[in-house]
């Protein structure tokens, strides 16, 4: 609360929905109950809200606009550009949006907002990696034959225009605004939201299971150039930090990450992966020294290292996955 008495106003932050927004039914998200359309939440990437246009999903988009809050979203690799693309652009809070309902809305790439006092950098999009088996064209005229083959065969493979779109990365003119606007703000913001991550932090949590693209290195750049607080993302379906200050989310919602400072006085093994139990996440250090005070540090903050989570952390982090 603020002098006055009124609440201030607050955000909120969680991973890829896939068009389920269980996780933000009351009994889930008790929070909303103290929230008005001044306090949001932000989705980073894969909202899934705008897929394919049917009743069911517009019901769920009404449902969205009664929450006391308001939902903002960036784009991931799993979004329908073809209706996404059909919604009005306005300016809001210093950025470009598309209101796909009044409270909730589309925040588009290389924009920077003022919300709740804070300077958010957003740039949606991702490579998807479910296509191993490649891309089909619905105008083939064998597709139903490819179809049923590939399906029979489990294979990972997506259908253009219909459940994969090119434009899941960045355009070069996407690339050129996002530029622009990080060089007016001096290159200095408060948060960052995206759904996958500069390449240099998707190297160290991942092992190279996930390929470098165009998208994360120039997610690169911006990490090298841009000073910011947080950098919050999903894509990768986990919950963790990774180098302190990179959040990835996917089912775990987030109000105040001041909670992850703790992380910046851990030191320990390098390239370790703990398990922080207060905050149910996972938190990859890539440097760091062992020292007696440091093993102190372990101890203030009672910080356990269990072989067996790290064992099933691994096991999840390096099997194939869609995501």
């Amino acid at each position: 609360m603020n002098r006055k008495g009124r609440k201030e106003m607050a955000i909120f932050i969680t991973g890829d929905t896939h068009g389920d927004f269980s996780r933000l039914l009351p009994a889930a998200f008790h929070e909303q109950r103290d929230l008005t359309k001044e306090d949001y939440l932000i989705i980073c990437g894969d909202f899934g809200g705008v897929w394919d246009g049917g009743d069911a999903e517009q019901q769920w988009l009404d449902w969205l606009e009664t929450r006391s809050f308001t939902t903002l979203f960036v784009s991931g690799n799993h979004e329908n550009y073809d209706l996404l693309r059909n919604y009005p652009i306005s300016q809001w809070h210093g950025g470009l949006v598309q209101a796909i309902r009044p409270s909730v809305l589309h925040l588009m790439r290389g924009q920077l907002y003022n919300i709740c006092g804070k300077r958010i950098f957003t740039m949606g999009g991702a490579s998807s990696h479910d296509i191993r088996d490649g891309i089909l064209e619905p105008d083939d005229s064998d597709y139903e034959r490819k179809l049923r083959q590939l399906n029979a065969a489990g294979a990972l493979f997506r259908v253009n225009h219909r459940s994969w779109w090119k434009e899941e990365l960045p355009s070069v003119d996407e690339y050129e605004t996002a530029r622009k606007t990080l060089n007016q703000a001096r290159w200095d913001v408060d948060y960052i939201i995206t759904h996958c991550c500069p390449s240099s932090v998707q190297d160290n949590f991942s092992r190279g299971l996930y390929q470098r693209d165009a998208l994360t290195d120039f997610l690169d750049e911006v990490r090298e150039r841009c000073r910011f607080q947080y950098w919050f993302f999903g894509h990768y379906h986990e919950n963790m930090v990774v180098e302190k200050e990179f959040v990835m989310l996917y089912n775990q919602i987030m109000n105040d990450p001041t909670q992850f400072e703790q992380v910046d006085e851990i030191c320990g093994l390098s390239r370790a992966i703990l398990y922080l139990e207060g905050l149910g996440m996972t938190v990859f250090l890539k440097t760091l020294y062992q020292s007696e005070y440091e093993t102190l540090k372990f101890k203030h903050f009672q910080i356990e290292v269990e072989n067996e989570k790290i064992r099933r952390f691994e096991h999840r982090c390096l099997s194939c996955r869609s995501c």
